[in-house]
């Protein structure tokens, strides 16, 4: 399994947190991390408030929202 630095790192390439990288993000988040990588979490999350990566999971719910009205 990749480190949280190294997700943080793929999310921070592509621009987009995915539902896979969320759900590793989880279960490392359970266990011992060091400094390094609470400080990368605390980036991403500030990315993704600010809107500077994107979240696949709410864009996934917010699809399904869409649907589901629309039907």
């Amino acid at each position: 399994m990749l480190s949280i630095r190294e997700i943080v790192k793929e999310a921070f390439t592509l621009g987009l947190l995915t539902v896979e990288a969320e759900d590793q993000l989880r279960q490392l988040l359970k266990t011992k991390y060091d400094a390094k990588d609470f400080r990368a979490f605390m980036l991403l999350q500030h990315a993704v408030m600010a809107g500077s990566i994107r979240q696949e999971s709410r864009e996934l719910s917010t699809d399904q929202r869409s649907l589901a009205i629309a039907s």
